[in-house]
């Protein structure tokens, strides 16, 4: 998606906390998929994650903005249950704290990682095969449907289906990584920086595919450092700071809000 969409000017966005103007109605009409509530994530005595409370409506992009260090990795971990946590984390309405991470994937949630975590010794076929772990009972003729839908998503990886991944270029390692958490059938799709390292035509073309899967009716929570980008496919975004929610609002009241344009939006006018 090209940084030069215009979107209407909406109001300023809300404090951390608060419900922004004209989102409550949107949401009411979209139950959660995901719930957090007050989640705190510590790394010994340094807490990384403080009291963050969030939801991600069903069939929504909500992107988590914010500069390094703010704890948006870390976010996305807790959630997925790769690192401890206090707090509520609901998933469809069911309170998943207990759930090891292989059982939120059974659940319906799925990651995809900064680092991509590739097999790079495996075919590309081989690598979406393996995310298809938690169905594998259902044979092999549904497993060929769900890897024909990814190759529809992203030809180019149909292309290379028989191609090592590691000798992929990083716009196809980011497509294999999304298509191999695909695999698993997720309701709740985490992307952690899927524009990392891309460039800017790959992370429009990556982007894209997302903003279809939600159309689709997939749910997605989205960590990104491309603010713009972001805010451009999302439907609202959260602002983290310092490990806490310092905003929320919809993508067009976070675009035009000042405080988020001079911090985040700025050096990304010219792309």
């Amino acid at each position: 998606m090209s940084s030069d969409v215009r979107l209407p000017t909406g109001s300023a966005p809300s404090p951390a906390g608060a419900m922004p103007v004209g989102l409550a109605e949107r949401s009411a009409a979209a139950a959660p998929v995901l719930e957090v509530e007050r989640l705190c994530v510590s790394y010994g005595k340094v807490q990384a994650v403080r009291e963050v409370s969030m939801r991600v409506p069903a069939g929504s992009i909500v992107t988590v903005i914010g500069p390094n260090g703010a704890g948006k990795t870390t976010l996305l971990m807790a959630l997925m249950g790769l690192l401890p946590s206090q707090g509520g984390i609901r998933f469809k309405g069911d309170d998943c704290r207990g759930a090891d991470p292989q059982q939120r994937v059974e659940m319906g949630m799925s990651l995809v990682t900064e680092k991509r975590d590739l097999f790079g010794s495996m075919t590309v076929e081989d690598n979406l095969t393996l995310g298809a772990f938690c169905h594998r009972r259902q044979g092999r003729a549904a497993r060929l449907q769900d890897i024909d839908r990814v190759y529809a998503l992203f030809p180019r990886l149909k292309a290379r289906s028989t191609q090592l991944a590691q000798t992929l270029s990083g716009g196809e390692r980011q497509m294999l990584a999304l298509g191999r958490a695909l695999m698993a059938r997720p309701q709740l799709l985490l992307l952690d920086e899927p524009s990392l390292g891309l460039a800017p035509r790959i992370v429009r073309e990556v982007l894209q595919a997302v903003a279809q899967l939600r159309d689709a009716g997939l749910s997605v929570l989205l960590v990104e450092q491309n603010a713009r980008a972001a805010l451009q496919i999302a439907d609202e975004g959260y602002v983290l700071e310092l490990g806490e929610v310092a905003l929320h609002g919809s993508s067009e009241q976070l675009l035009h809000d000042p405080k988020v344009e001079s911090t985040y939006l700025g050096m990304l006018r010219a792309e």
